[in-house]
C-alpha cells in the first residue's frame, strides 16, 4: 500500500523524487527502509558480480552525492526531515555493507540482517549521525551502519564462520 498522504506533496515527475525514493520503493508505506535495502540489493550485487569492487566503491560515491542531493531536495518538497519514504541512504548503505560479504545466499542474507539491524537500532555513533540535520544527517547514520554491518561481516569471515 502507498503512502497517499506523502504522495500528495510530491512532484511525480521530479528526477529527485524517484532517485531519493529509490523508483518508489520508499513510497510502500510499511517498512520503507526494509523495501528500500531489498530494491538496491540486486543493483549492487549485479555490480560487485559483473564488475567487482571498483566499481561498487564508485558507485557508492557516486550514488552517497546524487542521494544527498536528492534528499536535499525531497525534504525542501515534502517540509520534513528525513521522511521515512527517503531510502537511497538504505541503498548506499547495503552497498558498503556488500563490500565485505561474500556472494554466497548465506552472505548476502546476513549481509541484509547486519545492515537493517544497525540501521533499526542504531548503536552509537549512528545514533548520532542519525541526530544530523538536513540531508547529510539523512544519507551518513545509514553510511554507518553499512560500516558495521561490513565489520561484523569482515569478522565472520575472518573468524571462517562464513
Amino acid at each position: 500500500m502507498l503512502n497517499r498522504i506523502l504522495i500528495k506533496k510530491l512532484d511525480m515527475k521530479s528526477p529527485s523524487l524517484w532517485l531519493a525514493t529509490w523508483f518508489g520503493c520508499g513510497l510502500i508505506k510499511k517498512a520503507p527502509g526494509t523495501w528500500g535495502t531489498l530494491g538496491g540489493l540486486p543493483f549492487g550485487l549485479a555490480l560487485l558480480v559483473f564488475m567487482g569492487h571498483p566499481a561498487l566503491i564508485g558507485a557508492i560515491v557516486l550514488l552517497f552525492y546524487s542521494g544527498y542531493r536528492a534528499a536535499a531536495k525531497f525534504e525542501i518538497m515534502t517540509g520534513e526531515h528525513d521522511s521515512g519514504a527517503i531510502v537511497v541512504d538504505e541503498v548506499v548503505g547495503i552497498w558498503i555493507t556488500l563490500l565485505a560479504a561474500p556472494t554466497s545466499v548465506i552472505g548476502i542474507l546476513l549481509a541484509f540482517l547486519f545492515f537493517r539491524f544497525f540501521d533499526i537500532f542504531k548503536p552509537w555513533p549512528i545514533s548520532y549521525f542519525d541526530r544530523m540535520p538536513g540531508a547529510m544527517g539523512v544519507m551518513m547514520d545509514d553510511v554507518m551502519a553499512g560500516f558495521y554491518a561490513a565489520f561484523c561481516l569482515g569478522g565472520l569471515l575472518y573468524a571462517g564462520i562464513i
